[in-house]
Formats: structure tokens, sequence, C-alpha cells
């Protein structure tokens, strides 16, 4: 993940944290929102996405065999729903459309003057996820108009770009994933209560649980022959509004 983004959120979180002690009485905001049942809302916010390659042992190619991920920054787009279990837990699911790209280097793939063959050793894997992760959302006891939180769970994914069904592989080009996946997800964050509405920055970890490669289908091909299995993982920066 790029770096600054992370300490560029984590410095907001912290100053704003910091003002907010320094006002011994502040105004409380949206004194009883936190007592609904039930209550909607709202995130934009940014991605980024990695592959993890497990790959099948073959004797001495330890340093010809690693794909290389150039990562990039997507965008999220989504709804909230929230449902109240007591004063310091709630249930969240959060359905919502992830768009990222990553390019895949791949090993051995080399023009006859010895530079890099982006033809056939490149892969641009273009995905746009349905991702709809079910939370559990605890958070401390609510201070002023601030109150810390972790948020973790299970989530799955539909990717509309996967090439699952095609019949062509990456001999004619065609990098293809399995169409649906698993995952286990874990953060943390902090409500705001505005005077309007709760504004939340989050910052989540993103961890794959089934395998997404569909291998070609020539057993020993020089793209997917030595991979035995590949998870995406990400991490999703988000900002709510409920």
């Amino acid at each position: 993940m790029n770096k600054t983004l992370l300490c560029a959120f984590v410095l907001t979180l912290l100053s704003y944290n910091a003002s907010a002690q320094f006002n011994e009485n502040p105004l409380i905001n949206l004194e009883n929102f936190d007592k609904q049942p039930l209550h909607w809302g709202y995130f934009l916010g940014i991605n980024q996405y990695d592959f993890k390659f497990d790959y099948r042992a073959y004797d001495n190619q330890e340093s010809l065999r690693d794909v290389q991920v150039n990562k990039s920054i997507g965008f999220n787009v989504g709804l909230i729903g929230d449902l109240r279990l007591n004063d310091y837990m709630n249930l969240r699911l959060e359905p919502g459309l992830y768009y990222t790209q990553r390019d895949l280097y791949f090993p051995g793939f080399y023009n006859p003057d010895g530079s890099f063959d982006d033809v056939d050793g490149l892969r641009q894997v273009k995905s746009t996820y349905i991702h709809v992760p079910l939370l559990l959302k605890v958070g401390t006891k609510r201070m002023g108009n601030i109150k810390p939180y972790i948020v973790g769970g299970l989530s799955t994914s539909m990717n509309l770009g996967s090439n699952e069904s095609s019949r062509e592989d990456n001999r004619e080009g065609k990098f293809r994933m399995k169409k649906q996946a698993y995952y286990y997800e874990i953060g943390f964050g902090i409500d705001f209560y505005l005077y309007y509405f709760k504004f939340s920055p989050s910052i989540r970890g993103v961890f794959a649980l089934t395998d997404e490669l569909k291998p070609d289908d020539n057993p020993a091909s020089p793209w997917t022959g030595n991979i035995e299995n590949m998870y995406s993982r990400a991490i999703f920066i988000n900002l709510t509004f409920e």
C-alpha cells in the first residue's frame, strides 16, 4: 500500500482526535444517533489490490519463477446497512463496487535484444468486483463527538472481469481468474458525529481465503504452469456517511 496515503490517514485521525480532547465541553451532535435499531449510509474510497502467489516446487528455479505485480490505486463506492446489537457492537452489510488494475510481469519472456517482451510477458488484469462483506463493528464508549472502533468479518466478491468462462488463455493474451472468491477482513476507524450526519474514515486489510487462478489449458504453460495458488489481498480506505 502507498505509505504516503497510510501516513496521511493516520495523521488526520490523530490530529482530529487531539483537537477534540482539548475541548472539554463539546456540543454533542446526533446525541441519539446510535440508539437507532437500523440505519443506512454510503461510502466512497480507494483501494490497492495485490496478489500473493504459492508456487510449485522446482529445483534450482527459485530466482526464475516469481511473478512481479505492479499495483495501482482503485476506486470504491457502495451502500451501508447497519444493525444495532448493543451500545458497543453493530452488524454491518457493506455491498459495493470496487475497480482496480494489477499488472503482472511473468519471468522468462525476452526479446532478441535482451529487453523484456511486453507482449507475451505482461498481463494487465483489470477487475471490477461486486464486493459484499458482513462485518462486526466494535466501538468504544462515545467520547464527545468521536468514537473509535475496530471492524472485522467475512466477505465474498464476484469479479465481473474474471474471464473464467473464456476459451482463450494466456496463449491468446487472456489472463483468467475465477469469478467468485471469499475473504476475511479486519480494520479500524473513527466515527465523527457532525451536525447533520456521522462521518467515518476507516482502513481495512482484506485477504482472500480461496484460490482465484484459472490456470491455462496447457499444464506446462510458461504463465501459470508453476503457480499452485493465487490469492488477492488488498487495503481499503473508505469514507462513510451515515
